[in-house]
């Protein structure tokens, strides 16, 4: 039990700050302040034209089906375990499912956050050539 659970701890650090950073360009992690109050901060990697790190789609593919699996394959563990009336071994697949589900939360976070944010800049873009182009027309005329 508690080499299965340190492996898992193990595990969760890679995904958490190796993994994730290096195949799609994703990284969170908890932050506290002065004030002793939490702050999440979930982040994706900018894509610049002199980045020659590219995330390939066979890494990302690779990435996100084993972050969803896991905790997938987590979650059957613990059923079998609860019906199968192994209480013992619950407690490793609690931990599996917490750990394999904060991985899985906090990479989808990372994910719909840099869409969020894409979607706001396309939007402020777009507000700004629109404005450009009206205020320019009203010039010329």
């Amino acid at each position: 039990m508690v080499t299965i659970i340190l492996l898992l701890s193990c595990d969760f650090w890679a995904v958490k700050n190796v993994t994730g950073r290096l195949m799609v360009g994703l990284r969170w992690w908890n932050h506290i302040d002065e004030d002793g109050k939490s702050h999440w901060v979930f982040e994706s990697r900018k894509a610049t034209s002199q980045d020659n790190k590219t995330v390939s789609e066979a890494e990302s593919r690779i990435f996100w089906l084993g972050l969803i699996a896991c905790p997938v394959l987590w979650v059957i563990f613990a059923f079998s375990a609860l019906f199968s009336f192994r209480v013992k071994w619950l407690a490793v697949v609690i931990m599996g499912v917490v750990l394999q589900g904060a991985n899985l939360y906090g990479y989808i976070r990372c994910k719909v956050g840099s869409r969020k944010n894409l979607t706001s800049m396309a939007t402020s873009y777009l507000g700004k050539q629109f404005l450009r182009q009206s205020t320019g027309s009203d010039q010329t005329s």
